[in-house]
């Protein structure tokens, strides 16, 4: 389980922050695909286009989300997480931000 001060240094990770990066764009391009009759589907599409338009601005408060899923995790896994493993935390998590 990592220590709250390895889940601040993981935090500080480019790498891992370019992941979470990346993945919001996928995410987002998935709400776009998605049926209209999902729920929600007006914020949901907002929180895309907002997303896309500004992956930056919503790095930092995703990042958090996806350590805190994974806080039982060792710092050296979650500095290992594969793109795949970071993509399916942030797709967990985008519900939270929509």
């Amino acid at each position: 389980m990592a220590a709250y001060s390895e889940l601040l240094l993981a935090s500080e990770n480019a790498t891992l922050r370019n992941q979470v990066r990346v993945a919001l764009i996928i995410a987002a391009q998935a709400v776009y695909t998605e049926d209209s009759g999902t729920a929600n589907h007006a914020a949901r599409l907002a929180w895309a286009k907002a997303t896309i338009l500004n992956p930056t601005a919503v790095v930092e408060p995703m990042l958090w989300a996806v350590l805190a899923q994974n806080a039982a995790l060792t710092l050296a896994q979650i500095q290992a997480a594969t793109d795949a493993a970071v993509q399916t935390a942030v797709a967990a998590a985008v519900n939270l931000f929509i």
